[in-house]
């Protein structure tokens, strides 16, 4: 499928939506173009004829002339006003197959799985996404005021030509076919610069969000130096594929001003030679003129949007490549519903690995009862985060299974099984938003007194008071503007609120300081209760009251039992303990 079915595959859907306005845009505008360009310069020929015959009847003349005067101003206010008329219908129209598009290429976007974010540049899918939309702007104003205008014009001007000499309509027509194919090579040609230009811009704007999203890594390194040489490479590439898309762009503009020579020129001579030999009249050489100037013109207008048009096209290439991309986790056709009774989590058999890399975990198995309350532990790399991305399928096992109360988590949708399960990682996931809404955001309905309980239970709410606009505080981006330990209770104020019967702490107090730890430590005995719930834990000190604590090493598990009962053994996870500094793990 060629680049243009497959970019037309996505935006016809959109534009069907509003197929009334886009069919009365086009009626609009047609009538618009016929009136303008093809009906009016025949009534001025007439006017030329009548003016400047020397036998008519003075008397005849002045009426013949002022009815010729008349219709004229008539058609052009009917051009006046089906150009006005077009033009609201056409931002209405675009205002909302935009608006659409916006919405599609997000939910698009989205749908793809944890991996697919996760090796992609939040940048350069933003650059995508908006040049996706602008690019559609673009292109369906050149299809509208340049393909369809020229088109409308050569059947115009070519039909009424044929009635007036077959001779100057050949010529004319074969002309502008050599001109059309010769700049449509010369287009096609420049595409593929184009493309290679939106690529390189992709990696400009992807690189610039790495920077950015990473500024204090910069600043504490002293790399400015280095980043600004590494940024300068890649806008040298980048400025090297804008040339060469730019050299193309030229020699088209010059074979456009030789074919618009050759043409003027041919034409102006057969028009001499015809009407000095009185084959043709006055009014038809200022008509065949009149008609090769708006031709020539238009053509020159095509060429150029012609580029513009496959620039816009490369540009939605990038976006359209990311929607044919098929979601390494994907929801079964036909889902069961997902019902919690017990909370009852099974991994039997599980072997996972990232990618081609070595094994993970390994004929992993583990039962945690409903209720339970297990801590992991285990030496970075261990395995102890992958268990809760597979239990929240963020990543799909290799082999085997789990099950939550007998189902299997592949068996039904994502958005079900993430909705029973009250997830903290260890990094805090906040929005540029306000506090309040980042707290609701597990519970999109909480009330005030809902958000401001759980911020208290979470010891959030001594700090959020203190701040100028208290829970309505915008966070900055990614929480910029909050401390590590403020963050990570906002987060834990989010999973609070949520209160599903499953919780999932991936090292969710490591940025609290020891006071904070101990404040929430009973809060979440509380949120706990009842619940099924699985610590993963650097800081040994923060599990020591769990039912059972399991023992991760290279993806298996060595003991498990509880703290005391692990320390008794004096084997590996004893040895952890003995080996932290400051309550975490070396």
């Amino acid at each position: 499928m060629s680049y243009f079915s497959k970019i037309l595959k996505y935006i016809w859907p959109h534009v069907k939506r509003h197929q009334a306005l886009f069919f009365g845009i086009l009626v609009f505008f047609v009538v618009r173009i016929l009136v303008d360009y093809i009906i009016i310069p025949i009534f001025f020929k007439q006017f030329i004829d009548i003016i400047s015959s020397s036998g008519t009847d003075r008397t005849l003349l002045v009426e013949q002339v002022f009815y010729l005067v008349f219709i004229i101003i008539g058609l052009h206010l009917l051009v006046v006003a089906t150009a006005r008329t077009r033009g609201f219908l056409y931002i209405d129209f675009l205002v909302k197959v935009t608006k659409d598009l916006r919405n599609f290429t997000f939910q698009q976007i989205e749908k793809n799985s944890y991996t697919f974010f996760s090796n992609t540049f939040a940048g350069s899918l933003v650059t995508k996404s908006r040049r996706f939309v602008n690019a559609f702007e673009n292109m369906f104003d050149v299809f509208i005021f340049n393909f369809v205008q020229v088109a409308v014009i050569l059947v115009g001007v070519f039909i009424v030509l044929i009635n007036e000499s077959l001779l100057i309509s050949g010529i004319l027509f074969n002309l502008v076919f050599i001109y059309v194919v010769t700049v449509a090579f010369l287009v096609r040609k420049k595409f593929k610069y184009d493309l290679l230009e939106a690529e390189q811009d992709s990696r400009i704007s992807g690189r610039l969000a790495d920077v950015f999203s990473n500024i204090s890594a910069v600043k504490f390194f002293s790399a400015r130096n280095n980043e600004i040489k590494s940024f300068g490479a890649y806008t040298e590439e980048g400025a090297l594929r804008s040339r060469r898309a730019a050299n193309w762009g030229n020699i088209i503009d010059v074979t456009q001003s030789a074919f618009s020579f050759i043409i003027g020129s041919v034409l102006l001579y057969v028009l001499a030679k015809l009407w000095l030999a009185n084959q043709i009249s006055t009014g038809t050489v200022v008509l065949v003129e009149s008609y090769m100037t708006i031709i020539l013109v238009r053509l020159w207008d095509l060429s150029n949007s012609l580029v513009r048009f496959m620039k816009s096209a490369g540009d939605m290439k990038e976006m359209v490549e990311t929607f044919e991309l098929r979601p390494d986790i994907m929801d079964p056709t036909n889902p069961a519903k997902l019902k919690i009774t017990r909370g009852h989590i099974v991994f039997k058999g599980v072997f996972f690995k990232y990618g081609q890399g070595e094994e993970v975990l390994s004929d992993f198995n583990i039962e945690v009862k409903p209720g339970e309350r297990i801590g992991i532990v285990g030496h970075s790399g261990a395995g102890k985060s992958t268990i809760t991305k597979l239990l929240l399928r963020l990543n799909d096992v290799s082999e085997g299974s789990i099950t939550i109360d007998g189902q299997n988590i592949r068996s039904v949708t994502q958005d079900d099984l993430r909705s029973v399960i009250s997830y903290v990682p260890q990094e805090p996931i906040l929005f540029h938003r306000p506090i309040r809404e980042n707290i609701s955001y597990g519970k999109v309905s909480a009330t005030p007194d809902e958000i401001t309980e759980v911020a208290q239970k979470a010891h959030a709410h001594e700090f959020i008071s203190k701040l100028p606009k208290g829970y309505d505080t915008l966070v900055g981006e990614r929480g910029v503007k909050l401390s590590g330990g403020e963050r990570q209770r906002v987060a834990i104020a989010r999973a609070m609120l949520k209160n599903a019967p499953i919780l999932v702490l991936d090292e969710a107090t490591s940025s609290l300081d020891s006071i904070s730890e101990t404040y929430i430590q009973d809060a979440f005995n509380e949120l706990m209760k009842g619940k099924t719930t699985i610590v993963i834990a650097h800081r040994l000190s923060t599990i020591q009251k769990m039912d059972r604590i399991i023992v991760l090493d290279q993806g298996k598990i060595v003991e498990e039992g509880t703290h005391q009962e692990l320390l008794t053994k004096q084997g590996f996870y004893a040895e952890l303990w003995e080996h932290q500094t400051g309550g975490f793990l070396e």
